[in-house]
């Protein structure tokens, strides 16, 4: 398995509003920590039940995290990084994660040092075709109490972690992919309990 770890917090890279919706207001974020049963509002979760599953283990109470936003997809086209899977398939995700306690949102020394540990814990796991990539970013944290009021925005970090499967067919990669998301949530849990 193939894992890795970046910082980006340059101009041009990817940036997280949270919560989120879309300009046209028909996708936006569900507060699955607070409201797990809001799962089924999520597509993605019907196509992809081992979605579900890693959704409701980071966003229960024993995780110091929650997620906000999440996709999955599949593609047979790779690009020539890719080629060491030897693979004509992939199925990837991407899960952004925020800290639950909003005071640690602020500090990017503790998202540091979980997206190091997480990448080292990931390491050590049994040889798969699989990549996973710990992103982390800036992330602007709308104050609940003044939605409206741009002036309490506050900046602070979040993760994405990038989950890729890899297979001769679609139904291998789906395989390679829920086993490397499980062992995310899993080293996800596993670090949760020492914070």
């Amino acid at each position: 398995m193939d894992v890795d770890f970046s910082i980006e917090l340059g101009r041009d890279d990817p940036v997280l509003d949270f919560p989120w919706q879309d300009p046209a207001g028909r996708i936006a974020y569900f507060d699955l920590k607070r409201h797990p049963d809001l799962i089924a509002s999520i597509p993605e979760t019907q196509e992809f039940p081992e979605l579900a599953e890693f959704l409701l283990k980071v966003n229960s109470a024993r995780s110091a995290l929650e997620s906000a936003k999440c996709d999955v997809w599949s593609t047979s086209e790779l690009s020539p990084e890719e080629d060491i899977f030897a693979a004509s398939h992939k199925i990837a995700s991407y899960v952004d994660l925020v800290f639950s306690d909003t005071k640690k949102r602020m500090s990017f020394d503790l998202h540091q040092s979980l997206a190091k540990k997480l990448t080292e814990l990931l390491r050590r796991a049994p040889a798969l075709r699989s990549a996973i990539e710990i992103c982390l970013r800036r992330c602007f944290f709308l104050d609940k109490e003044m939605e409206k009021d741009k002036e309490n925005v506050r900046e602070g970090f979040y993760f994405t972690v990038y989950t890729n499967g890899y297979g001769n067919d679609n139904a291998e990669a789906h395989r390679n992919w829920t086993v490397a998301l499980q062992l995310v949530g899993n080293a996800l849990m596993q670090l949760s309990s020492t914070r």
